[in-house]
């Protein structure tokens, strides 16, 4: 073996783990950490006779390090090193190093916590901040706390934020870093010219990349695989005398090989997702042209709705893929954007931005009702968490305690997302399991963008040799099902789907606008031949701000809606506010989620009902709150929050909207009109939620009026303070005489913003310093004002003079 960066610190590595159970390990790219920190840790004697798990977050990578580290060893993988991942795997009785990827992680910490013949596992790349890897680091972590203390636990990548691993994993955690082996790479930015698509630039630019001196094999990384397999068509048009490889984690491991396999007489260029952004060496390349770009899900809690974005890479991401043309000699790196283009630093962490439904179910199994019980890096977001078990609870995986249900345990022996589990396991219900394998093998693919689901099915299970990757995935399917695949009647479509996705089962409103059961509205092309049915099951949605787009669904009907959900469907009695009537309207309807299926209208309203009504009308209506001595009072609330501090309660908007059942419903007992909400005291309501001595208090830190040296009580202005601006006390200029020291409230620690006016009331000076205007800024006052105002007092001496109210005549 070839000494590697990493070898000067395999020693300090194993002695490390010899004393402690955890280890944090940042070595640099090229550094040689996948392959050979594994291998030297067999060798420990708290190693002896066990297993040691390499977690790879890619497939692709988990193929190609334990194929490499085979070879080391001059063994077939399956022997000493084997890899196991969904639906592949090559182990045997005598393997000691497994890599497996992350859901095969869960997977076997769930079906045995004790981790027996397990002596450690290595969390590799962990950068990328998966789900699945930060629920694995938890998972693990639990096991080695409470029953596993001579479990190792090793955290390596290249670049890691060791003070985050460090709070979760113990501050004691020892960190070992590691250089990188690095040729010198010369970066240039070569950003898309005007209306040029990314494959015509990434062409352009590698056309430029092959002149280049000692430029030998080309890689591109790309977003995704449909932007992968448009270039590819073009460069063995355009270059036909070269190898053009593609390079995804769809592929089989002999072509993932085969793409890798370098050529003795002919340049390669390979053409990747981000999959070769990280632990594969990619042997004879040394140009990278990186598009810059990665294709990520991100969930919408607000909606329920994942997308998946195509974005910027991090900064940190950027310096990986840069490296790949410096590992084995001197490079050349292409990078498609403007060089003034900022990149974060980081990459985000996916559990800050993905659905958390697989999440919590995986907790639900692992016995913890909450994200508080167990470490985490980043604790997931509790919006995604209410929205991931809103979702299980809906497709019958969690009860209304939030405990599994047999569904849920049933659905445990499918490795896909809750909801195939759930239209898998109850498959059978509608005789549809065949259907079912092949249709999940379809869902399970996130580049899909195509309307009719029927067609691309009709197409794959009439040919099915033409869709390899789909073929691999049912035939997985399939064997669980213990069912064979061919042509199938494909009427119970529509009615799997709606196993799937029951919140996304959609009523029409108009032509090509569709009602959700979840409450979002989802949105059709009119010449989409699903724009007119009366009822859709929508799967693959955009979501907007407002609206939802629907890139596949199927048509659905109210009978079968009633035939999967009968138990759902309820009478319900719903009071709303009309603007077309101006009141109240009651209405008894039957519902599912936010669909209106019936209606009957109701004879007398029910008092619990129209409170809740008003309620949601004012929520709706926030003007409703905008009363000018209602905004007085919350600005001078909102100085006090701001000067004294969180004592005081929150009177913004919002907070009012929030805890309209506290301080406004006690007063709307016979209230059935907006109009007369509108006439009633609103400013006392609140004001009257401070006890005695608050109000008190209140009333001396923050007074309505106060007194100027003419002896008059002057309003003061709190609106500026919702505004963060400091109040205001308008007074005519005469009135002022005298006052020497500008006046301020909130125990002194307010100073009042003072508007100085004309006889015509408009402002002739604004200022917080009373004593420099006049000294400094009167005289030029009094010369412009006193010929244009002569009945009115404009002294030499404004400070000794008596302050008025009146003209000189009077």
């Amino acid at each position: 073996m070839s000494q590697l960066p990493i070898e000067s610190h395999l020693a300090a590595i194993k002695s490390g783990l010899e004393r402690h159970n955890r280890l944090i390990l940042m070595a640099q790219p090229g550094a040689g950490k996948t392959t050979r920190v594994p291998l030297a840790l067999l060798e420990s004697q708290w190693a002896a006779g066990q297993k040691i798990l390499l977690l790879e977050p890619r497939r692709v990578a988990a193929r190609l390090a334990a194929s490499f580290m085979a070879q080391q060893l001059g063994e077939p993988l399956g022997q000493t090193v084997g890899y196991r991942m969904r639906g592949e795997s090559r182990t045997g009785e005598h393997t000691r190093l497994e890599v497996v990827t992350q859901g095969v992680l869960l997977r076997i910490l769930q079906d045995d916590p004790l981790m027996e013949g397990v002596a450690g596992i290595v969390f590799d790349e962990f950068h990328e901040r998966s789900v699945d890897s930060d629920v694995g680091l938890a998972f693990a972590l639990d096991v080695q706390t409470s029953v596993r203390d001579d479990l190792r636990l090793i955290v390596m990548s290249a670049t890691l934020d060791i003070d985050a691993l460090r709070r979760v994993m113990g501050a004691d955690t020892q960190v070992i870093v590691s250089d990188g082996r690095q040729y010198p790479i010369t970066t240039r930015y070569r950003p898309a010219h005007a209306n040029e698509r990314l494959e015509q630039t990434a062409l352009r630019v590698i056309q430029e990349a092959l002149a280049e001196p000692g430029a030998a094999d080309v890689l591109v990384i790309l977003p995704g695989v449909a932007e992968i397999e448009r270039l590819v068509q073009m460069l063995r048009q355009a270059l036909p005398a070269l190898a053009i490889r593609s390079l995804h984690g769809r592929m089989s491991l002999d072509q993932q090989r085969a793409a890798l396999a370098p050529e003795a007489n002919r340049r390669r260029i390979i053409v990747s997702t981000a999959i070769t952004e990280s632990s594969v060496t990619v042997t004879g390349v040394n140009v990278v042209i990186d598009a810059g770009l990665e294709r990520v899900p991100v969930f919408q809690p607000a909606t329920g709705l994942t997308c998946l974005a195509t974005r910027r890479v991090n900064r940190a991401s950027a310096d990986q893929r840069r490296g790949r043309a410096g590992r084995q000699q001197s490079g050349h790196c292409f990078r498609l954007w403007a060089q003034e283009q900022p990149l974060v630093a980081h990459r985000e962490p996916e559990i800050a931005q993905a659905d958390l439904s697989g999440l919590v179910l995986e907790l639900a199994h692992w016995g913890a009702g909450s994200p508080d019980q167990l470490g985490w890096m980043t604790l997931p977001p509790a919006g995604a968490w209410q929205s991931g078990r809103a979702l299980l609870t809906q497709l019958g995986m969690l009860d209304e305690q939030h405990t599994l249900t047999p569904l849920s345990r049933r659905c445990a022996r499918w490795p896909v997302e809750p909801r195939l589990a759930v239209m898998l396991e109850r498959a059978d219900e509608l005789n549809a399991t065949t259907l079912a394998c092949g249709l999940a093998a379809l869902l399970e693919n996130p580049e899909r963008r195509q309307c009719s689901l029927h067609h691309a099915l009709e197409q794959r299970f009439s040919t099915p040799k033409t869709f390899p990757a789909w073929l691999q995935d049912a035939k997985r399917f399939a064997t669980v099902m213990n069912v064979s695949l061919r042509e199938v009647d494909l009427t119970p479509l529509a009615r799997l789907l709606a196993l799937a996705y029951p919140e996304r089962i959609g009523k029409q409103i108009s032509p090509g606008r569709f009602q959700l059961a979840s409450g979002k509205t989802a949105v059709l092309s009119l010449d989409d031949p699903l724009a007119h049915q009366p009822f859709i099951v929508a799967v693959d949605l955009q979501s907007a701000s407002s609206e939802a787009r629907v890139y596949a669904a199927e048509a659905f009907s109210l009978e079968m809606l009633k035939q999967l959900y009968a138990d759902r469907l309820e009478w319900q009695t719903r009071v709303s506010w009309s603007d077309r009537q101006g009141g109240l309207i009651g209405e008894s309807v039957l519902a599912y989620g936010a669909l209106v299926l019936a209606t009957r209208p109701l004879a007398t309203l029910p008092s619990d009902k129209v409170l809740e009504a008003l309620l949601a009308a004012v929520r709706q209506r926030p003007s409703l709150l905008t009363t000018l001595s209602l905004q007085q009072l919350q600005g001078r609330m909102a100085l006090l929050r701001e000067s004294l501090g969180e004592q005081w309660p929150d009177w913004s908007t919002q907070a009012l909207l929030d805890s309209l059942e506290q301080w406004l419903a006690p007063y709307l007992a016979d209230i059935t009109r907006l109009s007369q909400l509108e006439k009633m005291p609103l400013h006392a309501f609140l004001f009257n939620r401070l006890n005695w001595e608050q109000q008190q208090a209140f009333d001396r830190l923050v007074p309505e009026t106060l007194p100027v040296p003419s002896g008059k009580r002057v309003d003061i202005d709190y609106l500026p303070c919702l505004e963060g601006r400091p109040p205001v006390l308008a007074v005519k200029l005469q009135e002022a005489f005298g006052w020497q020291k500008t006046p301020a409230i909130v125990q002194e620690k307010v100073t009042l913003m003072i508007h100085l006016l004309s006889p015509a009331r408009r402002p002739l000076q604004v200022t917080q310093d009373l004593y420099s205007f006049w000294l400094n800024g009167y005289p030029q006052v009094r010369k412009e004002m006193r010929g244009r105002y002569p009945k009115h007092p404009w002294p030499e001496d404004p400070l000794s003079a008596k302050a008025t109210a009146l003209t000189k005549s009077r």
